[in-house]
């Protein structure tokens, strides 16, 4: 996992992260079965009863350990106002740019896991739109004194108006053109796919269920299919096409969103003789990189 780095000098959005470092923060949660049903039955799997001792699939754990602050603490856009790893940024718009984890051993649905939670980096970067903020979270996830999943998730802050609000982005709702790959998973996320998605991760970001305030507000075409979501499909693929391996790590990033409506494909290239590790991403017929990551057995 990726180490702290010194904030780049200067002004801009580094003067409000120097004197930023909030400390870990330890809960507790159980890995309920109910949670774990109710995703197998949005995402369409003929298996949506958990029981206590099945492995929870990887990545999973997202569904868990969630913060639901009084309405009040709520900002215009939906998301949280504050918060303990939100850094204090005004007027901050913030994006999920990617992540890593390494699973050393399955969390089991019906067990109470523990996780701690802790700033791993900041680092302020110059784009082509400006100035961006990266924020790594690191999360260690234990189950009976052993730690099975070590996370840590890159989010991204702007300050101020967005340049995407320019960007002319346009839908286009036609099928994704065929692609060749070993493992294909085809969707076409709906609004209400989107909307149950949201309230199983208790994700009140507007852009996701709210379609007037993501036109005329965040300047999107449409409802945006959440980050996490792009991931977990791409994790569908190694669970379908190969239940039999365990998932060792993975290793992702997002790259441009994926729209409600739109048809997308999840498509990945394991390795050939299955030794290496396996290349995953998710296309659409605008874009054949929406996201991508890289995945490897045990």
């Amino acid at each position: 996992m990726a180490h702290a780095h010194p904030l780049d000098g200067g002004a801009g959005l580094a003067r409000y992260l120097d004197a930023w470092s909030p400390a870990p923060v330890t809960v507790r949660d159980l890995i309920a079965a109910a949670p774990v049903a109710a995703l197998s039955a949005v995402l369409d799997q003929d298996t949506t009863v958990a029981d206590d001792g099945q492995e929870l699939p990887p990545l999973w754990h997202w569904l868990h350990f969630l913060e639901w602050p009084p309405q009040r603490e709520l900002g215009a856009d939906g998301h949280p106002a504050h918060g303990h790893f939100l850094p204090p940024i005004p007027d901050r718009r913030r994006m999920f740019a990617g992540g890593r984890a390494e699973f050393t051993a399955p969390l089991r649905v019906g067990v109470t896991a523990t996780r701690t939670s802790s700033l791993a980096k900041t680092e302020v970067k110059q784009g082509k739109t400006g100035e961006m903020a990266f924020v790594t979270v690191r999360h260690e996830i234990s189950q009976d004194e052993r730690v099975c999943v070590v996370e840590e998730q890159d989010l991204v802050y702007r300050c101020g108006e967005d340049e995407r609000r320019r960007a002319g982005v346009a839908l286009d709702l036609a099928d994704a053109e065929a692609a060749v790959a070993p493992w294909q998973l085809s969707l076409r996320p709906t609004p209400t796919l989107l909307f149950r998605y949201s309230a199983l991760t208790a994700n009140a970001h507007r852009i996701h269920y709210d379609e007037p305030y993501a036109r005329d507000v965040e300047g999107y075409p449409g409802l945006v299919v959440h980050g996490p979501l792009l991931v977990t499909l791409m994790l569908e693929l190694a669970r379908r096409h190969a239940p039999e391996r365990q998932v060792r790590s993975l290793s992702y990033r997002l790259r441009k969103p994926v729209f409600a409506d739109e048809h997308l494909l999840a498509l990945g290239d394991p390795a050939p003789g299955g030794d290496g590790p396996a290349q995953l991403r998710i296309a659409t017929r605008r874009d054949e990189r929406h996201a991508t990551a890289e995945l490897s057995f045990a």
